[in-house]
């Protein structure tokens, strides 16, 4: 058997064992042991259901009326002549011998009910103490009574084959391409609340996550990795909150822009970072820093019904330094507007960045070139997404197109205009209710237009395609390929690629 079948097969194998082991862990042996004692004048092949006539009945009105343990529906089919079900009889009794009753209290009908109901006492007894075991250990899970907690796994494994010039590492230090390499990324999210309609979030993330899964210039890094080294570190930290009912509010020391929208400018789920946001250009590109934003949504009767959304938010890269500052030109700031119009099915939306100094925000989705910034950048971005009514061959379509102007200083090959565009197709229940396939393809953004004496990028090209294979509700493996034509823009050179991925996520 093949690698690739080997890794798709063992963790298929533990989802088909982990629903067994659930299912055999809510029944209570013991209980069943002690109930369901043999009773040779009574067997459960005599009757299905228990019916007025039947000794059971009989006996089942006797032990109601004669100890007034139970109150409840069952109790009222018994006194207005109705059949029970096998379960229903056993629920009452049930409810009698953990209504008080002492042992020596205990009248033969209570002991022969015990016997003929004895299996069906134990699973529903079994069902309850499995209830509250699950009830005691999430709360025991909680760090607080206000604070719950999501956590998420990732396993990468992959490689990347590239005759570009040089592929480097977050450090800048060149990396050994078709190699096989296993990364990990790991994030867990907190969640408090103290009002019940506000949020304080907390990501704790860490991972090893190097080379061309966190590469940038060839636009290989990955949704799912970190380059913490190993080190748990606070990731992202904000507090949300209404004002009235229509108008929500962040503010929080490590945000970006884009977490604080009414909603996200698309529906596609990438697989490389490059492809999330519509593409991540230079308009929704962010970095965590200091921030605060609102948004208002438009009141609507109900979801499905189109409505207007506005967003408008501030970060201040190094805004955390007291040599920065917030609110000031002493560091890289972005001012992202958004204005959005649509459903839960479908979406169209304009956007506008302004960025103050020359930091490259769009670092995901561009060339170095369109990242090399001498002044001042505004940055325009619009998105159409749509989503069919029921899933099949037709997929979600999610259009990103990107464009900027840039205040140059006016040097001999400095950057004044870019553009880019991506296109994503999604289809979820692929082949198998619950999983999804996902194709994406577009130009990142380059520079379209330089100073006299520079010479524009020739056009790049990226895509990716995948299939998120879910074993069960907490595990899902991907398998993933990608690659990039002329990635950098660079005129002349030599920069194509292609990359594999298996990608396994687990989720608690």
């Amino acid at each position: 058997m093949k690698l690739f079948q080997k890794l798709l097969v063992a963790p298929a194998a533990l989802g088909l064992l982990a629903p067994l082991a659930a299912n055999a862990a809510e029944v209570n042996i013991n209980d069943v042991a002690s109930y369901a004692t043999p009773s040779a004048d009574v067997t459960t092949a005599q009757f299905s259901d228990v019916v007025p006539g039947d000794w059971a009945y009989t006996a089942l009105q006797n032990l109601s009326e004669s100890y007034g343990c139970v109150d409840n529906a069952y109790t009222q089919n018994l006194k207005s002549g109705q059949a029970l079900t096998r379960y229903e009889a056993a629920a009452l009794v049930n409810a009698c011998l953990e209504g008080g009753i002492a042992s020596a209290d205990v009248s033969a009908d209570a002991t022969r009910l015990s016997n003929e109901f004895g299996t069906e006492m134990a699973i529903l007894k079994g069902r309850v103490d499995g209830l509250e075991y699950k009830v005691k250990e999430l709360s025991a899970g909680q760090f607080s009574p206000s604070t719950k907690m999501r956590g998420q796994v990732t396993f990468n494994l992959g490689v990347l084959d590239t005759d570009a010039d040089g592929v480097t590492n977050a450090s800048g230090a060149a990396v050994r391409e078709e190699t096989l390499h296993m990364q990990y990324d790991a994030k867990y999210d907190l969640y408090s609340s103290f009002s019940g309609k506000d949020q304080l979030y907390t990501r704790i993330r860490t991972g090893n996550g190097s080379g061309p899964f966190e590469d940038t210039t060839s636009g290989t890094h990955l949704s799912k990795s970190n380059s913490n080294s190993g080190s748990l570190k606070v990731d992202k930290i904000w507090y949300q909150f209404p004002i009235g009912d229509d108008i929500t509010a962040w503010v929080g020391p490590r945000i970006e822009n884009y977490y604080m929208l009414a909603s996200s400018p698309s529906i596609y789920k990438p697989v490389t970072k490059q492809f999330a946001l519509g593409g991540n250009g230079a308009v929704y590109g962010s970095s965590t820093s200091p921030g605060f934003g609102m948004a208002w949504t438009q009141p609507t009767e109900s979801r499905s019904e189109a409505r207007f959304a506005v967003s408008t938010n501030f970060a201040q890269y190094g805004g955390d330094s007291a040599s920065t500052g917030l609110m000031t030109r002493q560091g890289d700031s972005k001012w992202l507007s958004k204005v959005e119009y649509g459903s839960s099915q479908w979406q169209v939306s304009g956007a506008v960045a302004i960025h103050n100094g020359t930091k490259d925000w769009g670092g995901y989705y561009n060339t170095t070139q369109a990242g090399t910034l001498t002044g001042d950048q505004t940055a325009y971005a619009l998105r159409a997404s749509w989503r069919p009514d029921n899933s099949g061959a037709v997929p979600s379509i999610q259009l990103g197109y990107d464009w900027s102007t840039v205040t140059d200083d006016g040097s001999a090959g400095a950057t004044e205009e870019t553009g880019g565009y991506m296109v994503g197709l999604s289809w979820t229940d692929a082949f198998i209710d619950g999983n999804r396939a996902g194709i994406a393809f577009g130009s990142p953004e380059h520079a379209t237009q330089q100073v006299a004496g520079g010479t524009a990028d020739e056009t790049p090209f990226a895509w990716e395609a995948y299939y998120d294979y879910k074993v069960n509700d907490g595990v899902t493996i991907t398998p993933a390929i990608f690659g990039f034509e002329n990635r950098d823009g660079t005129t002349g050179t030599e920069d194509d690629g292609f990359g594999a991925l298996i990608q396994t996520t687990f989720k608690f």
